[in-house]
């Protein structure tokens, strides 16, 4: 008799629930395993441990494909696990979580962020909690036996990325500048809202958390941030391309890239100079944007800034619902929160749950600001919230019983996400939802920002030469210090903002061109449909459509969405 195979699909969410087991955040994510107290592995070993499953996983996938698939929903998850185990592989092989240090997405801030993902809502919720952090030294101690194995090798993060690791870590000790807000550690605020009947269990938790990150702190400060000195800020090319493929699923011809990244910069360069005559006659971009900062509107306080956003939201639901997107009533579930303190300065969304009990969140970093221009959050909230992030990744929540857990969630890459969420951000210009000349700039600004990463970010880590036909430092070679400059000429957000950013960039290399390059992919997928359909192409059905693939490689994007 013939050997009989799993599907891909039922390997990909039995690939899922393994993993969940290995790295318990996983499923805190996704909300599959709401009363898991446990922390992560993060030494050497339990890379391993990851590792093995992933080449386990892409055996019994080349076995099950070998033996025919059976449709095109299994033919496209099988496409993308087999794409995203491989390139999470090289990334390992190559040892990048030894020297895993950055200011997002590190596990040093994956380790708290887990505590803001999980419910709250019982005392055995509270429970949980206060038994995850009581863990928390050691998955932080695993972590540093990954950092000390990098530095035995020489491989080591640069020394600006651990400066602003100890950075955060000072703020979320409260003992930065301005400190956790309120006083005391992070984590102690965390709890403080616990039941009474936990609070020896609660704060005893937290003192030890936070005593674990003092731990880390003080390592990197006094004991790594020495060995990196002299570790450079750029990547080199066969790291970036490594990166790159680990971010947008392709092979990306980043030489291309580059040059595309200039022609877009030139194009809204010239909107935007055309945007600001209408804020400001006789005006750059820049002076029109502080213009607005200083004079346009602007909302007062945290918490009104929080409930505005959270509005703005709820109305364009209620909008585009039944216009532009058919959405189920779970989907059209969102909340808008601020950011706790000490993180990048970079806005962001969280998903749902996969049963929905957690919504999906919008976090607004406010880094001790209590004025926020609206002209420059209409467009990022278009982005972050509806109808970016949110109602795509929310929807692959909603499909996920039809397609896998896999497709909907760890199979993501940021060219598909971050780039729909940039296609939003056009959609929402094409609809006219940006309502005065301000918020028009702010959605130009906002895109010129993208433009100027995919500049900079391909620029500075393969230190690239500056085109002789360009006025800003003509044939001259990328530094961070350049790019800092140049983003400074074109961007309107604050200093604190791209200092932040640059810091970003350099420690999570080709993250940043994905926005853009994504963005340019949904759009060509769009008009090869609407050039296959002609007068019968129906952009709500596209849409809907588009939202309920699941995940796919940037390299397979347009054609997929071109068939739709």
């Amino acid at each position: 008799m013939p050997e009989e195979h799993r599907s891909p699909r039922e390997i990909a969410d039995r690939y899922v629930d393994a993993l969940a087991s290995l790295d318990p955040l996983v499923g805190t994510s996704l909300g599959i395993r709401p009363h898991d107290d446990r922390m992560p592995d993060l030494s050497p070993e339990g890379t391993a441990a990851r590792d093995e499953l992933a080449r386990a996983t892409l055996a019994e996938l080349d076995a099950s494909v070998a033996a025919g698939v059976a449709d095109e929903l299994e033919r496209r998850c099988a496409g993308v696990l087999h794409e995203r185990l491989e390139a999470a592989l090289l990334i390992s092989e190559a040892g990048e979580h030894l020297r895993s240090v950055g200011n997002l997405f590190s596990p040093v801030q994956r380790v708290r962020q887990v505590f803001l993902l999980m419910p709250t809502a019982t005392e055995e919720d509270w429970a949980v909690v206060a038994r995850r952090m009581a863990r928390v030294g050691d998955a932080y101690d695993s972590y540093l036996r990954s950092l000390e194995a990098g530095a035995a090798q020489g491989l080591l993060a640069a020394p600006r990325q651990v400066e602003v690791v100890v950075e955060q870590l000072d703020e979320w000790l409260g003992e930065a500048g301005t400190g956790a807000r309120g006083g005391g550690s992070w984590f102690a605020q965390h709890v403080s809202g616990g039941p009474e009947a936990l609070r020896s269990a609660l704060d005893e938790a937290a003192a030890s958390a936070t005593a674990a990150a003092a731990r880390v702190r003080d390592h990197l400060r006094d004991v790594y941030l020495p060995r990196a000195a002299g570790i450079p800020d750029a990547v080199g090319p066969e790291r970036y391309r490594r990166w790159a493929r680990q971010w947008t699923g392709a092979d990306l011809d980043v030489g291309e890239a580059y040059r595309w990244g200039w022609e877009e910069h030139a194009r809204l360069d010239r909107e935007m100079r055309a945007a600001a005559e209408l804020v400001l006659p006789g005006a750059t971009p820049l002076e029109a944007m502080r213009h607005l900062d200083e004079h346009g509107e602007a909302v007062e306080g945290e918490e009104a800034v929080r409930r505005r956003l959270q509005a703005m939201m709820d109305e364009v639901i209620t909008e585009l619902h039944g216009t532009h997107f058919d959405l189920a009533d779970p989907v059209r579930a969102v909340e808008a929160m601020i950011a706790p303190p000490g993180g990048a300065a970079a806005p962001y969304y969280t998903r749902p749950s996969m049963d929905f009990s957690r919504p999906g969140r919008t976090w607004l970093p406010t880094l001790g600001a209590t004025r926020f221009p609206w002209w420059s959050l209409v467009s990022t909230w278009y982005h972050e919230g509806v109808p970016g992030h949110h109602l795509q990744l929310a929807q692959w929540v909603h499909v996920a019983p039809r397609l896998t857990m896999y497709q909907t969630s760890l199979g993501s890459n940021s060219a598909v996400t971050e780039g729909w969420a940039l296609y939003a951000e056009t959609l929402m210009d094409e609809l006219g939802y940006l309502r005065t000349p301000g918020e028009r700039l702010g959605y130009l600004d906002a895109q010129q920002m993208r433009a100027v990463r995919v500049i900079i970010d391909i620029g500075m880590h393969l230190e690239l030469e500056i085109p002789d036909d360009q006025a800003f430092h003509p044939g001259g070679r990328w530094t961070p210090e350049l790019a800092r400059e140049f983003f400074g000429l074109h961007c309107g957000r604050g200093p604190a903002f791209l200092d932040s950013e640059l810091v970003r960039y350099l420690g999570m290399p080709a993250q940043a061109i994905t926005y853009k390059l994504g963005e340019r992919a949904w759009l060509a997928g769009r008009e090869a449909a609407r050039a296959r359909q002609g007068d019968a192409f129906d952009l709500k059905a596209w849409h809907m459509a588009a939202l309920s693939m699941g995940s796919l490689g940037l390299g397979d994007l347009v054609a997929e969405l071109a068939e739709l």
